[in-house]
């Protein structure tokens, strides 16, 4: 008895989510059903750490009972509040859909199987007798690794199935030969990889991403293999920036050359068109008379004859009306003529 009066329950409160260092119901309660089947324990013995195991609330449901109150009385209350409310045929239907995780090991997952076909079968789901083989014949459906299953010829053994402690043996013994195997092929693979890179880069078939490495041997990568290619990586992000810098800069260089093209384009035009204007405005009206006697037909330097001062005043006021209607005819500004000039 003595042996017995250190053992204790995992601590159980009814809180959701599950606190740390706390167990589900579920757990709880197959401690308890383990504490119970052991002849050489009492059973207010067990009732003691029943209650030493519970917190709030879940204590508080059980609190009125008291010490002397009978296992089954405090059992009875906690399986209302919280054991599970589904009969045996849909925990069982449940079970018949349970498979295999991504990432889960097989030995994980006839742990999960086994856990729940435990609540079938104290829900009346299955009878007990049943409980190896459907077990067996859920892991063989739900299990992934066929190669495994292949291996240890599982599905041979459906209907003699092993006990639970020997499946799982078999498993993890599986679990960790083939973990081996697949460490020195990795190992090897990845050693036999870097020289076929080093001196054979002619050789890659299509099956290859876009750093030129096999997809097929990506798991495999030595760790040399995959800093290589984070460097690979890198680099071609770098020559990506730069390709964009050099393009964005030439581009600008383009852009001012065409402007100058253009604003040459323009001066050109401007100068050709001064030619024009001045062509135009040497077509105005200038005066064809003598400043000294006012008559057509010779210049002043030249003139034997006398002044005539009415004469030359008549003509000069004819000349400016000639030039005034020109200028408006033709659109010359004052500050055209004076530029001109």
């Amino acid at each position: 008895m003595s042996s017995h009066s250190s053992t204790k329950l995992r601590i159980f409160s009814g809180r959701l989510p599950t606190p740390n260092r706390e167990v589900d119901y579920e757990t709880w309660r197959s401690h308890t059903e383990f504490l119970l089947s052991d002849p050489c324990v009492s059973e207010r013995h067990v009732t003691r750490k029943i209650v030493e195991s519970l917190l709030p609330p879940a204590a508080n449901l059980v609190k009125h009972l008291g010490p002397h109150a009978h296992v089954k009385s405090y059992l009875h209350i906690l399986d209302s509040a919280y054991g599970t409310v589904e009969d045996g045929d849909e925990l069982f239907a449940k079970f018949l859909n349970t498979h295999q995780d991504a990432g889960e090991k097989p030995s994980a997952y006839l742990s999960r199987l086994q856990t729940a076909l435990n609540r079938v079968v104290q829900r009346g789901g299955i009878l007990f007798s049943d409980f190896d083989c459907q077990l067996l014949k859920q892991f063989c459906r739900g299990c992934w690794n066929n190669t495994l299953i292949s291996s240890l010829q599982l599905e041979h053994k459906k209907n003699a199935p092993p006990p639970l402690s020997d499946l799982l043996l078999l498993l993890r013994t599986e679990e960790d030969r083939q973990a081996a195997k697949s460490n020195r092929m990795s190992q090897h693979l990845g050693f036999s990889r870097t020289k076929v890179q080093s001196k054979h880069h002619h050789v890659w078939d299509c099956n290859v991403d876009e750093l030129g490495i096999d997809i097929q041997v990506t798991e495999t990568l030595s760790a040399g293999e995959k800093q290589m290619r984070k460097e690979i990586a890198q680099l071609k992000a770098q020559l990506a920036s730069s390709l964009t810098a050099s393009q964005s800069e030439q581009s600008k260089k383009n852009s001012k050359k065409k402007e100058d093209v253009n604003r040459a384009g323009l001066k050109a035009n401007s100068n050709h068109a001064q030619p024009m204007r001045d062509e135009t405005v040497s077509k105005r009206p200038k005066p064809g008379y003598c400043f000294n006697c006012g008559e057509d037909g010779h210049l002043f330097s030249v003139c034997s004859d006398p002044a005539n001062p009415a004469l030359v005043d008549a003509k000069r006021r004819e000349l400016r009306e000639k030039q005034q209607a020109w200028d408006r005819a033709h659109g010359v500004s004052g500050s055209a003529r004076l530029n001109q000039h």
